[in-house]
């Protein structure tokens, strides 16, 4: 079955661009020209991958992506403008997995493209139990579920996996770098904007005090911990 992609950009020329480049890898492109229409396909096509712009008529990107964060938990690629940094922090603490910059090179979309598809299809195995806890957080490995307080809680397939890759290396000190290659991949070895938004959404979920984190720790100057109890 071929991957399904959904492409959403109001700029006729974006969207030309996207499904061109996309199709050529082989992969399925829909589009859509706001956040409503993409809300509304994500909802009822459940495509494997979204790309969406920032700026759009109606509902703009960011407003679509804590829309679809609400129900769904397919990968999302936001696209902003160059020099909007607030965009992308922005888009990554709605709930976007990764970003790309316009006016982009069609080398580069697919390398994000494939990164996050990567991530999202691929699972982790880290010991034989299906369980593992660490205090009130409770990570059932043969569902893919996390669990705060017996209470469910819904992660993005980035989220849980940057979890998954702390339960990993429990007690030990994880830097930037080592989890930036980890997550996303070496060619964001130097992108730590994505790492800080993405602990800090994180540490939104799972902590009952995110400014004193207990499960993901900072150890100024060096990196991560999940201490070990």
């Amino acid at each position: 079955m071929m991957t399904l992609i959904l492409a959403v950009d109001d700029e006729t020329l974006y969207q030309h661009l996207l499904t061109v480049n996309l199709e050529k890898e082989g992969y399925e492109v829909i589009t859509a020209g706001d956040g409503e229409q993409a809300v509304e396909i994500v909802a009822n096509r459940n495509p494997d991958l979204v790309v969406m712009d920032v700026m759009m008529p109606k509902l703009d990107g960011i407003s679509a992506c804590e829309r679809i964060r609400q129900f769904s938990n397919v990968p999302i690629i936001i696209l902003t403008a160059r020099g909007e940094e607030q965009d992308r922090v922005t888009g990554l603490n709605a709930g976007a997995d990764d970003y790309v910059v316009k006016p982009f090179s069609a080398t580069e979309l697919i390398a994000r493209v494939r990164a996050v598809l990567r991530r999202a299809h691929s699972t982790e195995q880290i010991t034989q139990n299906r369980y593992f806890v660490h205090g009130n957080l409770k990570i059932d490995f043969a569902r893919a579920e996390v669990w705060k307080d017996n209470k469910p809680i819904f992660l993005s397939a980035t989220e849980y996996r940057l979890l998954i890759q702390f339960a990993q290396h429990i007690g030990e000190v994880l830097s930037s770098e080592d989890l930036l290659v980890a997550i996303w991949g070496p060619q964001y070895r130097e992108d730590k904007e994505i790492l800080w938004v993405s602990i800090a959404r994180l540490r939104q979920k799972l902590e009952d005090e995110p400014h004193n984190p207990q499960h993901i720790v900072t150890r100024p100057g060096l990196g991560y911990i999940m201490p070990a109890e």
